[in-house]
């Protein structure tokens, strides 16, 4: 079942495990940093589209990102860098 919470969390680490801040993260995925900490937070969820910005960012599947894989990368290997 998808949590926010779980989501926000995820997206968090991930982000401050590639040093980078809610601004930078911001920037690319094209969301406010207030946004972003909301999201982070738990308080609220984002777009397809921008899920699937975050997971090619950081390079982790969006089933790890919603909490429906604890793999961080289940299938990313077969993406390419124009998809």
């Amino acid at each position: 079942m998808f949590s926010k919470e779980l989501f926000g969390e995820r997206v968090s680490v991930i982000r401050k495990q590639h040093g980078e801040t809610q601004k930078m993260l911001g920037d690319t995925i094209g969301m406010s940093s207030n946004n972003v900490s909301e999201m982070e937070g738990g308080k609220k969820t984002t777009t397809s589209e921008k899920i699937a910005k975050i997971c090619r960012h950081y390079h982790v599947s969006a089933d790890y990102l919603l909490g429906l894989s604890d793999d961080m990368q289940g299938g990313i290997y077969s993406w390419t860098d124009e998809e």
